[in-house]
Protein backbone atom coordinates (compact mmCIF):
# COMPACT_ATOMS: atom_id res chain seq x y z
CA UNK A 1 0.00 0.00 0.00
CA UNK A 2 2.84 2.37 0.87
CA UNK A 3 4.64 1.69 -2.41
CA UNK A 4 1.43 2.31 -4.36
CA UNK A 5 0.92 5.66 -2.60
CA UNK A 6 4.50 6.69 -3.40
CA UNK A 7 4.10 5.68 -7.05
CA UNK A 8 0.80 7.59 -7.29
CA UNK A 9 2.47 10.72 -5.90
CA UNK A 10 5.31 10.40 -8.41
CA UNK A 11 2.87 9.82 -11.27
CA UNK A 12 0.61 12.81 -10.60
CA UNK A 13 3.51 14.93 -9.38
CA UNK A 14 4.81 14.99 -12.95
CA UNK A 15 2.28 17.71 -13.74
CA UNK A 16 4.24 20.14 -11.54
CA UNK A 17 7.14 19.74 -13.98
CA UNK A 18 5.22 21.30 -16.85
CA UNK A 19 6.73 24.79 -16.24
CA UNK A 20 10.20 23.22 -16.49
CA UNK A 21 9.23 21.64 -19.81
CA UNK A 22 8.00 24.98 -21.16
CA UNK A 23 11.18 26.73 -19.99
CA UNK A 24 13.34 24.08 -21.68
CA UNK A 25 12.23 25.49 -25.05
CA UNK A 26 14.23 28.65 -24.27
CA UNK A 27 17.61 26.90 -24.06
CA UNK A 28 19.87 27.13 -27.14
CA UNK A 29 20.54 23.61 -28.41
CA UNK A 30 23.63 22.38 -30.21
CA UNK A 31 23.17 20.39 -33.43
CA UNK A 32 26.39 18.59 -32.61
CA UNK A 33 25.09 17.05 -29.37
CA UNK A 34 23.09 13.87 -29.89
CA UNK A 35 21.52 12.27 -26.83
CA UNK A 36 20.64 8.57 -26.60
CA UNK A 37 18.51 6.53 -24.19
CA UNK A 38 16.61 3.26 -24.04
CA UNK A 39 13.83 1.41 -22.19
CA UNK A 40 12.64 4.28 -19.97
CA UNK A 41 16.26 5.03 -19.15
CA UNK A 42 16.89 1.66 -17.51
CA UNK A 43 18.93 -0.27 -20.09
CA UNK A 44 21.77 0.02 -22.59
CA UNK A 45 19.98 -1.82 -25.36
CA UNK A 46 18.33 -2.13 -28.73
CA UNK A 47 18.46 0.31 -31.65
CA UNK A 48 19.73 3.32 -29.65
CA UNK A 49 22.57 1.19 -28.24
CA UNK A 50 23.95 0.23 -31.63
CA UNK A 51 23.43 3.62 -33.23
CA UNK A 52 25.15 5.25 -30.23
CA UNK A 53 28.14 2.91 -30.58
CA UNK A 54 28.28 3.59 -34.32
CA UNK A 55 28.17 7.39 -33.97
CA UNK A 56 30.65 7.34 -31.06
CA UNK A 57 33.10 5.15 -32.97
CA UNK A 58 32.90 7.26 -36.12
CA UNK A 59 34.78 9.98 -34.28
CA UNK A 60 37.69 7.65 -33.58
CA UNK A 61 40.34 7.46 -36.27
CA UNK A 62 41.30 3.85 -35.53
CA UNK A 63 37.88 2.18 -35.86
CA UNK A 64 36.83 -0.15 -38.66
CA UNK A 65 33.41 1.49 -38.41
CA UNK A 66 34.80 4.76 -39.65
CA UNK A 67 36.74 3.09 -42.45
CA UNK A 68 33.60 1.27 -43.57
CA UNK A 69 31.43 4.37 -43.49
CA UNK A 70 30.70 6.61 -46.43
CA UNK A 71 29.95 9.59 -44.19
CA UNK A 72 32.16 12.62 -44.41
CA UNK A 73 34.82 12.68 -41.71
CA UNK A 74 34.22 16.37 -41.11
CA UNK A 75 30.64 15.60 -40.08
CA UNK A 76 31.64 12.65 -37.91
CA UNK A 77 34.13 14.54 -35.79
CA UNK A 78 31.62 17.23 -34.94
CA UNK A 79 29.06 14.89 -33.39
CA UNK A 80 29.15 14.32 -29.65
CA UNK A 81 27.20 11.17 -28.78
CA UNK A 82 26.06 11.11 -25.14
CA UNK A 83 24.13 8.32 -23.42
CA UNK A 84 21.70 9.50 -20.74
CA UNK A 85 20.54 6.88 -18.24
CA UNK A 86 18.27 6.65 -15.19
CA UNK A 87 20.49 3.81 -13.94
CA UNK A 88 23.89 4.77 -12.52
CA UNK A 89 25.31 1.30 -13.24
CA UNK A 90 24.72 1.87 -16.98
CA UNK A 91 26.60 5.17 -16.76
CA UNK A 92 29.50 3.52 -14.91
CA UNK A 93 29.65 0.74 -17.48
CA UNK A 94 29.85 3.15 -20.43
CA UNK A 95 32.24 5.67 -18.90
CA UNK A 96 34.43 2.81 -17.70
CA UNK A 97 34.78 1.73 -21.32
CA UNK A 98 35.66 5.18 -22.63
CA UNK A 99 32.22 6.38 -23.76
CA UNK A 100 30.43 9.54 -22.71
CA UNK A 101 27.37 9.01 -20.49
CA UNK A 102 25.63 10.81 -17.62
CA UNK A 103 23.01 10.10 -15.01
CA UNK A 104 19.87 12.04 -15.93
CA UNK A 105 19.59 13.80 -12.56
CA UNK A 106 23.27 14.76 -12.36
CA UNK A 107 24.28 18.35 -13.11
CA UNK A 108 25.96 17.32 -16.37
CA UNK A 109 23.04 15.09 -17.26
CA UNK A 110 20.60 17.97 -16.81
CA UNK A 111 22.87 20.35 -18.70
CA UNK A 112 23.24 18.14 -21.76
CA UNK A 113 19.52 17.28 -21.76
CA UNK A 114 18.94 21.01 -22.14
CA UNK A 115 21.69 21.46 -24.74
CA UNK A 116 21.27 18.42 -26.99
CA UNK A 117 19.45 19.12 -30.25
CA UNK A 118 18.81 15.45 -31.08
CA UNK A 119 17.00 12.98 -28.80
CA UNK A 120 17.29 9.36 -29.95
CA UNK A 121 15.30 6.70 -28.06
CA UNK A 122 13.32 3.47 -28.49
CA UNK A 123 10.15 4.05 -26.46
CA UNK A 124 9.52 7.71 -25.66
CA UNK A 125 11.62 10.82 -25.04
CA UNK A 126 11.32 10.01 -21.31
CA UNK A 127 13.96 7.35 -22.08
CA UNK A 128 16.22 10.39 -21.82
CA UNK A 129 14.27 13.23 -20.16
CA UNK A 130 10.92 14.44 -21.50
CA UNK A 131 10.72 17.40 -19.11
CA UNK A 132 13.99 18.88 -20.42
CA UNK A 133 13.38 18.09 -24.10
CA UNK A 134 11.58 21.21 -25.34
CA UNK A 135 12.88 22.25 -28.76
CA UNK A 136 14.86 19.08 -29.44
CA UNK A 137 14.40 16.96 -32.56
CA UNK A 138 13.06 13.63 -31.34
CA UNK A 139 13.71 10.43 -33.24
CA UNK A 140 12.00 7.26 -32.08
CA UNK A 141 13.92 4.19 -33.25
CA UNK A 142 11.33 1.91 -31.60
CA UNK A 143 12.13 -1.61 -30.38
CA UNK A 144 10.75 -4.01 -32.92
CA UNK A 145 9.09 -4.40 -36.28
CA UNK A 146 6.66 -7.29 -36.35
CA UNK A 147 3.10 -8.43 -36.69
CA UNK A 148 1.41 -7.32 -33.48
CA UNK A 149 -0.57 -4.08 -33.52
CA UNK A 150 1.12 -1.31 -31.58
CA UNK A 151 0.24 2.06 -30.05
CA UNK A 152 -2.89 3.58 -31.62
CA UNK A 153 -3.45 0.45 -33.70
CA UNK A 154 -3.71 -1.62 -30.52
CA UNK A 155 -7.38 -1.52 -29.53
CA UNK A 156 -6.52 -3.08 -26.14
CA UNK A 157 -4.30 -0.10 -25.22
CA UNK A 158 -6.28 1.88 -22.65
CA UNK A 159 -3.75 4.74 -22.61
CA UNK A 160 -4.42 5.58 -26.25
CA UNK A 161 -7.98 4.27 -26.33
CA UNK A 162 -9.56 5.25 -22.99
CA UNK A 163 -13.04 3.80 -22.53
CA UNK A 164 -14.52 6.59 -20.45
CA UNK A 165 -13.90 10.05 -18.93
CA UNK A 166 -12.16 8.57 -15.88
CA UNK A 167 -9.65 6.72 -18.06
CA UNK A 168 -9.01 9.86 -20.12
CA UNK A 169 -8.22 11.70 -16.89
CA UNK A 170 -6.25 8.80 -15.37
CA UNK A 171 -3.90 8.40 -18.34
CA UNK A 172 -3.46 12.09 -19.16
CA UNK A 173 0.01 12.42 -17.52
CA UNK A 174 1.15 9.31 -19.36
CA UNK A 175 -0.07 10.56 -22.76
CA UNK A 176 1.51 13.94 -22.09
CA UNK A 177 5.03 12.51 -22.08
CA UNK A 178 4.52 9.80 -24.70
CA UNK A 179 5.08 10.03 -28.45
CA UNK A 180 3.91 13.08 -30.38
CA UNK A 181 2.99 13.62 -34.07
CA UNK A 182 6.05 15.87 -34.41
CA UNK A 183 8.43 13.03 -33.56
CA UNK A 184 10.29 11.14 -36.27
CA UNK A 185 9.86 7.36 -36.39
CA UNK A 186 12.28 4.80 -37.78
CA UNK A 187 10.84 2.21 -40.18
CA UNK A 188 12.13 -0.68 -42.28
CA UNK A 189 10.04 -0.88 -45.47
CA UNK A 190 7.24 0.92 -47.37
CA UNK A 191 4.61 -1.35 -45.80
CA UNK A 192 5.95 -0.74 -42.29
CA UNK A 193 6.18 3.00 -42.98
CA UNK A 194 2.46 3.09 -43.73
CA UNK A 195 1.72 1.09 -40.56
CA UNK A 196 4.00 3.12 -38.27
CA UNK A 197 2.74 6.47 -39.54
CA UNK A 198 -0.75 5.41 -38.51
CA UNK A 199 0.22 3.64 -35.27
CA UNK A 200 2.26 6.62 -34.02
CA UNK A 201 0.03 9.24 -35.67
CA UNK A 202 3.12 10.95 -37.00
CA UNK A 203 3.12 13.50 -39.76
CA UNK A 204 3.70 12.51 -43.37
CA UNK A 205 7.37 12.67 -44.11
CA UNK A 206 8.34 11.97 -40.51
CA UNK A 207 9.06 8.29 -41.12
CA UNK A 208 12.74 7.47 -41.66
CA UNK A 209 12.78 4.33 -43.80
CA UNK A 210 16.37 3.12 -43.50
CA UNK A 211 16.32 -0.09 -41.42
CA UNK A 212 17.29 -0.99 -37.86
CA UNK A 213 20.74 -0.31 -36.35
CA UNK A 214 20.40 -3.44 -34.22
CA UNK A 215 20.41 -5.53 -37.40
CA UNK A 216 23.79 -4.12 -38.43
CA UNK A 217 25.59 -5.93 -35.63
CA UNK A 218 23.86 -9.19 -36.60
CA UNK A 219 24.55 -8.90 -40.35
CA UNK A 220 28.01 -7.31 -40.32
CA UNK A 221 30.98 -9.28 -41.61
CA UNK A 222 33.55 -10.32 -39.02
CA UNK A 223 36.43 -8.91 -41.03
CA UNK A 224 34.59 -5.63 -41.77
CA UNK A 225 32.65 -4.71 -38.61
CA UNK A 226 30.36 -1.71 -38.91
CA UNK A 227 30.06 -1.61 -35.10
CA UNK A 228 32.63 -2.76 -32.55
CA UNK A 229 30.08 -4.07 -30.10
CA UNK A 230 30.48 -3.21 -26.43
CA UNK A 231 29.37 -6.23 -24.42
CA UNK A 232 28.22 -6.34 -20.82
CA UNK A 233 29.67 -8.97 -18.47
CA UNK A 234 26.52 -11.11 -18.79
CA UNK A 235 26.69 -10.94 -22.58
CA UNK A 236 30.36 -11.95 -22.60
CA UNK A 237 29.61 -14.91 -20.33
CA UNK A 238 26.82 -16.05 -22.66
CA UNK A 239 28.94 -15.76 -25.81
CA UNK A 240 31.78 -17.67 -24.15
CA UNK A 241 29.32 -20.44 -23.26
CA UNK A 242 27.97 -20.53 -26.81
CA UNK A 243 31.49 -20.82 -28.20
CA UNK A 244 32.23 -23.69 -25.81
CA UNK A 245 28.94 -25.45 -26.62
CA UNK A 246 29.47 -25.20 -30.35
CA UNK A 247 33.08 -26.36 -30.17
CA UNK A 248 32.09 -29.35 -28.07
CA UNK A 249 34.47 -28.20 -25.34
CA UNK A 250 31.94 -29.07 -22.61
CA UNK A 251 30.24 -32.15 -21.21
CA UNK A 252 27.14 -31.10 -23.19
CA UNK A 253 28.85 -31.50 -26.57
CA UNK A 254 26.34 -29.31 -28.40
CA UNK A 255 26.26 -28.78 -32.15
CA UNK A 256 23.36 -26.33 -32.57
CA UNK A 257 21.83 -23.49 -30.56
CA UNK A 258 18.06 -22.95 -30.24
CA UNK A 259 16.68 -19.65 -28.92
CA UNK A 260 13.30 -19.10 -27.30
CA UNK A 261 12.65 -15.34 -27.08
CA UNK A 262 8.97 -14.89 -26.14
CA UNK A 263 7.13 -11.60 -25.85
CA UNK A 264 5.07 -10.86 -22.72
CA UNK A 265 1.33 -11.50 -22.35
CA UNK A 266 -0.98 -12.81 -19.63
CA UNK A 267 -1.55 -16.14 -21.39
CA UNK A 268 2.18 -16.90 -21.27
CA UNK A 269 1.49 -18.79 -18.01
CA UNK A 270 -0.02 -21.54 -20.17
CA UNK A 271 3.57 -22.50 -21.03
CA UNK A 272 3.85 -24.34 -17.70
CA UNK A 273 0.73 -26.37 -18.45
CA UNK A 274 1.92 -27.77 -21.77
CA UNK A 275 5.67 -28.15 -21.19
CA UNK A 276 7.40 -30.90 -19.23
CA UNK A 277 10.87 -29.37 -19.13
CA UNK A 278 12.53 -32.48 -17.75
CA UNK A 279 11.27 -34.52 -20.68
CA UNK A 280 11.98 -31.73 -23.14
CA UNK A 281 15.55 -31.50 -21.81
CA UNK A 282 16.05 -35.21 -22.57
CA UNK A 283 14.88 -34.52 -26.14
CA UNK A 284 17.47 -31.75 -26.43
CA UNK A 285 20.17 -34.08 -25.11
CA UNK A 286 19.29 -36.73 -27.69
CA UNK A 287 19.35 -34.15 -30.51
CA UNK A 288 22.56 -32.54 -29.24
CA UNK A 289 20.90 -29.14 -28.83
CA UNK A 290 21.04 -26.29 -26.32
CA UNK A 291 18.02 -24.03 -25.87
CA UNK A 292 18.72 -20.47 -24.71
CA UNK A 293 15.68 -18.82 -23.12
CA UNK A 294 15.52 -15.05 -22.81
CA UNK A 295 12.25 -13.71 -21.50
CA UNK A 296 10.76 -10.25 -21.81
CA UNK A 297 11.42 -8.08 -18.70
CA UNK A 298 7.64 -8.10 -18.05
CA UNK A 299 7.26 -11.86 -18.51
CA UNK A 300 4.55 -13.61 -16.50
CA UNK A 301 6.77 -16.69 -16.03
CA UNK A 302 9.96 -14.90 -15.06
CA UNK A 303 10.28 -16.48 -11.60
CA UNK A 304 9.67 -19.97 -12.95
CA UNK A 305 12.44 -19.62 -15.53
CA UNK A 306 14.89 -18.23 -12.99
CA UNK A 307 14.70 -21.60 -11.22
CA UNK A 308 15.47 -23.66 -14.32
CA UNK A 309 18.32 -26.11 -13.74
CA UNK A 310 18.67 -28.44 -16.71
CA UNK A 311 21.74 -29.49 -18.65
CA UNK A 312 20.53 -28.30 -22.07
CA UNK A 313 18.21 -25.41 -21.15
CA UNK A 314 19.93 -22.14 -20.29
CA UNK A 315 18.03 -19.13 -18.98
CA UNK A 316 19.47 -15.70 -19.82
CA UNK A 317 18.88 -12.49 -17.88
CA UNK A 318 16.28 -10.18 -19.40
CA UNK A 319 18.97 -7.47 -19.29
CA UNK A 320 20.96 -9.24 -22.00
CA UNK A 321 20.40 -7.66 -25.40
CA UNK A 322 19.11 -10.22 -27.91
CA UNK A 323 21.20 -8.78 -30.72
CA UNK A 324 24.41 -9.50 -28.83
CA UNK A 325 23.97 -13.24 -29.52
CA UNK A 326 21.28 -13.60 -32.22
CA UNK A 327 23.77 -14.32 -35.01
CA UNK A 328 24.98 -17.36 -33.05
CA UNK A 329 21.48 -18.92 -33.02
CA UNK A 330 20.84 -21.81 -35.43
CA UNK A 331 17.09 -22.32 -34.86
CA UNK A 332 14.48 -19.97 -33.43
CA UNK A 333 11.44 -21.09 -31.46
CA UNK A 334 9.20 -18.12 -32.21
CA UNK A 335 5.99 -16.88 -30.63
CA UNK A 336 4.71 -13.37 -31.45
CA UNK A 337 7.88 -11.41 -30.69
CA UNK A 338 9.46 -9.13 -33.28
CA UNK A 339 12.64 -11.17 -32.74
CA UNK A 340 11.25 -13.37 -35.51
CA UNK A 341 11.47 -10.47 -37.97
CA UNK A 342 15.13 -9.89 -37.12
CA UNK A 343 15.88 -13.60 -37.35
CA UNK A 344 14.36 -13.76 -40.85
CA UNK A 345 17.31 -11.70 -42.06
CA UNK A 346 19.59 -14.62 -41.17
CA UNK A 347 17.40 -17.06 -43.17
CA UNK A 348 17.64 -19.92 -40.68
CA UNK A 349 15.05 -22.51 -39.54
CA UNK A 350 12.16 -21.53 -37.28
CA UNK A 351 9.41 -23.35 -35.42
CA UNK A 352 6.34 -21.19 -34.70
CA UNK A 353 5.28 -22.09 -31.14
CA UNK A 354 1.75 -20.67 -30.77
CA UNK A 355 0.35 -22.63 -27.83
CA UNK A 356 -1.85 -19.72 -26.69
CA UNK A 357 -2.82 -18.10 -29.98
CA UNK A 358 -6.56 -17.83 -29.25
CA UNK A 359 -5.98 -16.16 -25.88
CA UNK A 360 -3.29 -13.87 -27.27
CA UNK A 361 -5.35 -12.77 -30.28
CA UNK A 362 -8.49 -12.35 -28.19
CA UNK A 363 -7.35 -10.19 -25.31
CA UNK A 364 -3.79 -9.02 -25.96
CA UNK A 365 -2.95 -7.92 -29.51
CA UNK A 366 -4.45 -7.93 -32.98
CA UNK A 367 -2.16 -8.63 -35.94
CA UNK A 368 -1.28 -6.62 -39.04
CA UNK A 369 -1.01 -9.69 -41.27
CA UNK A 370 -2.38 -13.19 -41.20
CA UNK A 371 0.09 -15.09 -39.02
CA UNK A 372 0.49 -17.88 -41.58
CA UNK A 373 1.53 -15.25 -44.12
CA UNK A 374 3.82 -13.33 -41.78
CA UNK A 375 5.33 -16.44 -40.16
CA UNK A 376 5.27 -19.22 -42.79
CA UNK A 377 7.06 -21.73 -40.59
CA UNK A 378 6.54 -25.20 -39.14
CA UNK A 379 3.76 -24.81 -36.54
CA UNK A 380 3.54 -26.22 -33.00
CA UNK A 381 0.83 -25.78 -30.37
CA UNK A 382 2.10 -28.21 -27.71
CA UNK A 383 5.32 -29.89 -26.61
CA UNK A 384 4.88 -32.96 -28.82
CA UNK A 385 4.45 -30.77 -31.90
CA UNK A 386 7.38 -28.60 -30.83
CA UNK A 387 9.71 -31.61 -30.61
CA UNK A 388 8.40 -32.89 -33.94
CA UNK A 389 8.87 -29.47 -35.55
CA UNK A 390 12.44 -29.16 -34.29
CA UNK A 391 13.21 -32.64 -35.63
CA UNK A 392 11.82 -31.64 -39.03
CA UNK A 393 13.76 -28.39 -39.41
CA UNK A 394 16.95 -30.12 -38.30
CA UNK A 395 16.56 -32.38 -41.31
CA UNK A 396 15.50 -29.73 -43.82
CA UNK A 397 14.42 -26.09 -43.85
CA UNK A 398 11.44 -26.20 -46.21
CA UNK A 399 10.17 -22.68 -45.55
CA UNK A 400 12.94 -20.58 -47.06
CA UNK A 401 11.05 -19.32 -50.11
CA UNK A 402 7.92 -18.28 -48.18
CA UNK A 403 10.10 -16.76 -45.45
CA UNK A 404 11.97 -14.69 -48.02
CA UNK A 405 8.66 -13.28 -49.31
CA UNK A 406 7.64 -12.28 -45.77
CA UNK A 407 11.05 -10.81 -45.06
CA UNK A 408 10.85 -8.64 -48.17
CA UNK A 409 7.64 -7.06 -46.87
CA UNK A 410 9.16 -6.24 -43.50
CA UNK A 411 12.63 -5.16 -44.65
CA UNK A 412 13.54 -3.00 -47.62
CA UNK A 413 17.25 -3.39 -46.85
CA UNK A 414 18.97 -6.65 -45.88
CA UNK A 415 22.45 -5.36 -45.20
CA UNK A 416 24.58 -3.94 -42.40
CA UNK A 417 24.28 -0.28 -43.45
CA UNK A 418 21.27 0.94 -41.45
CA UNK A 419 23.42 3.04 -39.10
CA UNK A 420 25.07 4.84 -41.99
CA UNK A 421 21.73 5.57 -43.66
CA UNK A 422 20.22 6.73 -40.36
CA UNK A 423 23.15 9.04 -39.62
CA UNK A 424 22.79 10.61 -43.06
CA UNK A 425 19.06 11.06 -42.45
CA UNK A 426 19.64 12.79 -39.12
CA UNK A 427 22.20 15.13 -40.69
CA UNK A 428 19.65 16.07 -43.33
CA UNK A 429 17.02 16.77 -40.67
CA UNK A 430 19.41 19.18 -39.02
Amino acid sequence: MKDKAINDIKYWGQLFLLPIYWLSFLFPRSKNIWLFGSTFGRRFADNPRYFYLYVSQLGRDDTDAKKASGLQASKNKKIRAIWISHDKSVVEFLTGNGYEAYYYHSLKGIWYCLRGKVYIFDNYSKDISFWLSGGAKKINLWHGVGNKCINYDNKHDRVRHPKNIWEKFKYFPRRLSDEKPSHYILTTSPIMTEIFERAFQCKKGHAIEVGYPRNDVVLQEDDKPVIDNLLTDKERVLLDKIEAWKSGDTTVGCKKIIAYLPTFRASETKFSEIMDLERFNKFLEEKNLIMICKLHPKSAVKKEFENINFSNIYNVSSQVDVNSFLREVDILVADYSSAYSDFMLLDRPVVAFHYDYEEYAGDTRDAYFDFSEYMPEVKATNMEELMQGLSEVLEEDRCREARADSCSKIFKYKDASACERLADSVFRLL
